[in-house]
């Protein structure tokens, strides 16, 4: 009921095909559905050639994520693929269902990206490569391509990523595409996109990064600041207790010699009469 209520996608026709969606009850059946090629992170995948989609059911765990999105996603490759068949690589296939998923919380991660402010951005070539080393660099390398279809939308302002469809679909190749479309090159388009993600989120991942460190070192600090305070509170009690002490002794001495001053004064020598002759 969702797909067909939501049935198309930001500048695309609306699609014709029709397509399977298979919902796998439990973890086994999907792993079995999905053969043995697909990665152990996903939550989901759409099979082009076959028009099918594979998901978790029920018993998919929290990592499977909102299913109406990871729908919405799968169905966004399916889209992609029957305008422009298999010209589109991985980058920007993942990237453009993120967009037409509105998968916003992809930012999310590039905030807290530390690679980010320590490496750059990397590179669109680079970026196809992300999806294959593992998990981590998975979920880095699918909010990379968010950003990046995102900016390739945002130089058309009014069309989007209508015109540069279009041109890519009669034929041109994905550079002729861009120029064709937005007037820069691909290398071009490439900097400019390295350069505004860089300078957007390698300072939040840097400060997120260091405020983490802060807080992991405050937590190892903790107990020897906690047994410093026991130690000081210890010996200013030692010291009063030592300041108390020399005290009463100071007291009871004042009240000794007192004492034996007065016993002195008591026991003075005695008058006698005067001799009489």
């Amino acid at each position: 009921r969702a797909a067909v209520a939501n049935d198309s996608f930001p500048w695309l026709p609306r699609p014709r095909q029709r397509v399977l969606i298979a919902i796998a009850p439990d973890a086994a059946r999907f792993r079995t559905w999905v053969g043995p090629n697909a990665p152990e992170w996903g939550a989901a995948l759409a099979f082009p050639e076959s028009r099918r989609i594979v998901m978790h059911g029920r018993g998919g765990s929290a990592d499977a994520g909102d299913p109406l999105e990871v729908l919405r996603h799968e169905l966004a490759n399916l889209a992609l693929h029957e305008r422009l068949g298999n010209k589109a690589p991985r980058w920007f296939d993942e990237g453009y269902a993120s967009v037409a998923a509105r998968e916003w919380r992809r930012d999310d991660v590039l905030a807290a990206n530390v690679a980010l402010a320590l490496k750059g951005t990397p590179s669109l070539d680079e970026l196809e490569e992300g999806f294959h080393g593992g998990a981590v660099a998975a979920q880095s390398a699918y909010a990379l391509s968010y950003r990046a279809v995102t900016e390739l939308a945002s130089l058309d302002q009014e069309r989007g990523l209508s015109l540069f469809f279009q041109y890519w679909a009669d034929g041109s190749t994905f550079d002729r595409a861009v120029r064709q479309a937005f007037g820069l090159t691909l290398s071009g388009f490439e900097k400019e996109f390295q350069k505004r993600t860089s300078r957007r989120y390698g300072g939040l991942a840097l400060f997120a990064d260091f405020s983490i460190a802060m807080l992991v070192l405050m937590v190892l600090l903790l107990p020897f600041f906690f047994a410093r305070r026991a130690r000081d509170r210890r010996r200013l009690r030692a010291m009063i207790a030592a300041d108390e002490a020399a005290e009463r002794a100071e007291q009871r001495s004042a009240i000794a010699m007192l004492l034996s001053e007065i016993r002195s004064e008591g026991a003075g020598p005695s008058s006698t009469a005067p001799d009489e002759s």
